[in-house]
């Protein structure tokens, strides 16, 4: 068989020590970047250097801050349907050995050995994010081969995420396989989620928190729940399930709380349900004034900080929002504080809730403190793909 004839793109002198330490990434500062180098279209597979010695096959993008991401240590592997095929199907055997139903993250990107692609599953459909620009110029293998591992009926393409524009790639979403007809029925941890394959956020569900939902059901029987960006339901449902007296679902997204309260009568427990559409800030600082409490207040915002140039800001938002959260509180109760930010790590975060917790007064106890669930594996080189934290806290004064 001929060898792939490829560029060769080599690190700067004394560069790349990341991926010295494993990880599958070089950045544009420590690429050799020249007229010839800078000319390569984004997504260009290529063999990566250091000197003369070859560091494998490479996908580059001179326009991303992330210009190489290593994809086989083979100079010459032949990236195509085969080899994605292979990647796929020792992704499918994790996720066999952890799930008894096809639900969850079936593929979680550099944690999968495909780097920014994430594609999640829904019984028959599937929903692929091609994130970076090597999966937007394979997009057509890479969807043949993972239909063919999986048998799977349908897959949607959902394009829309903004780590594409750092790729200098457009936006779109397609049913690109097969039929979507409505939301999807996914059962975790015995309440029933309704997911929007084709307009909702992200791929339509979080599957990441499945583990830190199950952790809540310990705490919830027979609690009254505040959820705050409850999103479909998130931990709302979960505790209802659980046994909670009743929970109150707070979300700015009126097509999101329609899909949690199908949910929640889907379960089962509608009745014990209620949403409110509001800002979250707003609607916690409104609680407080009313006077209202709880047993178990759980705030799982969107990312406040989803980059270092963010980190800060990011920081106080998830400050006020523990400051505000707190009082909420029962004594004796349970404060649940999640983060998705890439930027901020588990301590920095915590930090930024205790200052939130000193300000409101309140003593606190860390009990426990989550991550992603096992279908979302970190690559062990790359602290950033280790993104969820879940803090759970409980407040005695």
């Amino acid at each position: 068989m001929p060898q792939p004839q490829r560029p060769i793109v080599k690190l700067r002198p004394k560069r790349g020590h990341r991926l010295a330490g494993g990880a599958p990434w070089a950045f544009a500062d420590e690429i050799a970047l020249d007229r010839r180098t800078r000319n390569l279209a984004p997504g260009s597979l290529v063999t990566l250097a250091d000197g003369e010695r070859a560091l494998g096959t490479a996908a580059f993008n001179p326009g991303s801050t992330i210009a190489a991401r290593l994809l086989d240590p083979d100079p010459v592997a032949d990236i195509g349907e085969a080899w994605l095929a292979e990647r796929l199907k020792r992704a499918l055997r994790l996720r066999d050995a952890l799930f008894d139903a096809p639900f969850y993250r079936l593929v979680h990107a550099e944690g999968d050995g495909l780097p920014g692609v994430v594609i999640d599953r829904f019984g028959d459909a599937l929903v692929l994010q091609p994130n970076a620009a090597w999966a937007e110029a394979l997009i057509e293998p890479l969807s043949e081969a993972v239909m063919c591992v999986t048998g799977a009926g349908a897959l949607v393409v959902n394009a829309t995420s903004r780590t594409r524009k750092l790729e200098g790639l457009d936006e779109y979403l397609k049913v690109s396989r097969g039929t979507i007809e409505g939301p999807f029925e996914v059962p975790m941890n015995g309440a029933a989620y309704l997911a929007d394959l084709t307009s909702g956020q992200k791929t339509g569900l979080f599957y990441d928190q499945r583990e830190n939902h199950a952790f809540a059901q310990r705490l919830a029987e027979g609690a009254r729940v505040l959820d705050v960006f409850c999103h479909v339901g998130g931990f709302a449902l979960a505790t209802l399930a659980a046994g909670a007296a009743s929970a109150v679902g707070i979300d700015s997204s009126a097509p999101a709380l329609a899909l949690a309260e199908e949910g929640a009568r889907r379960t089962g427990v509608a009745e014990r349900f209620e949403t409110r559409k509001a800002d979250a800030f707003d609607a916690l600082k409104g609680l407080g004034e009313a006077g209202e409490r709880f047993d178990m207040v759980i705030c799982d915002p969107p990312a406040f900080a989803p980059n270092k140039g963010a980190l800060a800001n990011g920081l106080r938002a998830y400050q006020r929002l523990a400051r505000l959260a707190a009082p909420l509180v029962e004594p004796g109760g349970w404060l649940v504080l999640c983060s998705c930010s890439h930027a901020a790590n588990p301590q920095a975060f915590h930090q930024a809730n205790v200052r939130g917790l000193v300000q409101a007064g309140r003593d606190a106890a860390l009990i426990h403190s989550g991550r992603a669930g096992p279908d979302h594996p970190s690559h062990v080189a790359l602290p950033e793909t280790s993104y969820l934290k879940a803090m759970f806290y409980r407040l005695d004064g």
